[in-house]
């Protein structure tokens, strides 16, 4: 019988060892997964940041061509009224 017990002693061993690896594992995967999870918020945040950026961009280039089709209009607006007053002369 003592032969018997061993090999069962040897066997839980066997299943502990598994066990304890795979607690570590897991462990282990659910550090990675945090990290992986911070990341990603991180990159979302990274992300909604250059979005935000893009868009004050964008409406500060609307502003600027705006504002050059302003100045557009009044010189060809005194250009038309230059070259009315020439031939007026």
């Amino acid at each position: 019988m003592k032969l018997g017990n061993n090999r069962m002693i040897k066997k839980f061993d066997d299943i502990d060892g598994k066990i304890d690896f795979m607690i570590e594992l897991c462990q282990t995967l659910q550090l990675e997964n945090k990290e992986l999870i911070l990341k990603i918020e991180n990159l979302e945040a990274e992300l909604e940041k250059r979005n935000e950026t893009e868009e004050e961009f964008s409406e500060q280039e609307a502003l600027v061509q705006s504002k050059i089709d302003g100045l557009l209009t009044k010189l060809n607006s005194f250009s038309n009224t230059s070259t009315e007053y020439q031939s007026n002369l």
